[in-house]
């Protein structure tokens, strides 16, 4: 194979995303969020496989995890044993909205679920592996949307083009959820 066809074409990785920012009333529910529901029903479509490795109560994903045994999902694991779990290149969307920082991951494992993590989520280790599982597991051209405080994504080095940013303030004190849509470029490492 010509090393030209699978170098990644880096001009078009550095295009400039789509942004934009919608106020709405926050919601510890994040894609009940009129913004961010949007966002994701523009890109998740009928008859894909949709991976949600944190849940909560959500039904967009076609296969289902979150570590709390009382949601009506298909697996109950740590969120990177369960992505271990998936086969490569088999999900056409990945929706990640994982505890938006290292503290409020840590305060919300103290009480439970703590003795089924792979590894200690206040190491930045942890959220490394499961964006490398991401990117393992999705198809070339595959989406992920990430709900967080920041817009890194998965980023280029893993082999991800930017294509959206959406900015959700909340007003007054509160954080903005920053959400970001990127694509797996069809060749990778």
């Amino acid at each position: 194979m010509n090393t030209d066809e699978t170098a990644i074409n880096y001009t078009t990785c550095y295009t400039q995303p789509l942004f934009s920012r919608v106020w709405a009333m926050p919601n510890k529910l994040t894609f009940t969020i009129k913004p961010i529901k949007e966002l994701v029903e523009k890109y998740v479509k009928e008859n894909q496989v949709v991976i949600d490795p944190f849940a909560n109560e959500s039904k967009y994903g076609t296969i289902r995890n979150d570590l709390n045994p009382e949601f009506d999902t298909h697996y109950h694991l740590d969120a990177l044993s369960f992505l271990k779990l998936m086969e490569s290149n088999s999900a056409d969307v990945v929706l990640y909205d994982p505890p938006y920082s290292i503290t409020q991951a840590a305060q919300c494992y103290k009480d439970y679920g703590k003795d089924k993590l792979e590894q200690n989520v206040a190491n930045m280790g942890y959220w490394g592996n499961c964006k490398n599982e991401v990117a393992r597991i999705l198809e070339p051209n595959g989406i992920v949307i990430i709900c967080g405080w920041n817009t890194n994504g998965v980023g280029l080095k893993r082999g991800f083009q930017m294509l959206e940013i959406l900015a959700v303030p909340h007003g007054g004190s509160k954080n903005d959820t920053l959400c970001t849509v990127e694509r797996k470029l069809p060749t990778l490492f």
